[in-house]
């Protein structure tokens, strides 16, 4: 096992637990609302699932952080420990990183499983929708509090018949730290 995957399974210790099944089921009956709000237009609830989970990930960056101790100094670096810590800290699973693009600004996270998925099913008229697109916001949210600004999708969801779940991230640009000086 490699060392990522052990502070992941440290991490994981130290989280609190919830009853996984009554956050999937709660998650689940988000999703619906927002298609009801949104007259069943997939394309405007996977917005909406993609900024709810920006918002997320702008404020669970500080307690991953603050219970990984891990460092990141590239790209490369933050594609394992989202995989290997960051997915076990917050869902108790980890994925696989590969596909890495030649210029190294591109790789995919695979996971074989998706807990936000284990009771749904997604019926043909909502085949658009990607069910977890929540997660590709809160790894853009992460990633843009610590500097990073990526692009973040999903490729494959098992609940269309994929083989896995794999979400693509694509760097946009390093963003620079900009401290204000206060004039007071």
């Amino acid at each position: 096992r490699s060392q990522l995957a052990k502070v992941g399974e440290r991490a994981f210790e130290k989280m609190t637990k919830i009853n996984a099944e009554l956050f999937v089921i709660t998650y689940g009956s988000l999703v619906m609302q927002l298609i009801e709000d949104n007259n069943g237009s997939v394309e405007e609830v996977n917005a909406q699932l993609d900024s709810i989970g920006y918002k997320i990930g702008v404020r669970l960056i500080d307690e991953y952080l603050s219970k990984s101790s891990t460092t990141c100094k590239s790209f490369r670096d933050t594609s394992e420990a989202i995989a290997k810590v960051g997915f076990k800290m917050f869902l108790g699973i980890t994925g696989q990183v590969n596909n890495w693009t030649e210029d190294g600004e591109g790789y995919s996270i695979i996971l074989e499983e998706n807990p936000l998925a284990t009771f749904a099913e997604l019926p043909a008229k909502y085949q658009g929708l990607w069910f977890s697109n929540v997660l590709c916001g809160v790894i853009r949210g992460a990633l843009e509090m610590v500097s990073w600004r990526v692009d973040v999708k999903f490729l494959k969801d098992q609940l269309r018949g994929d083989d896995c779940n794999e979400i693509r991230i694509t760097l946009i640009e390093r963003l620079k730290d900009e401290f204000k000086q206060d004039d007071d």
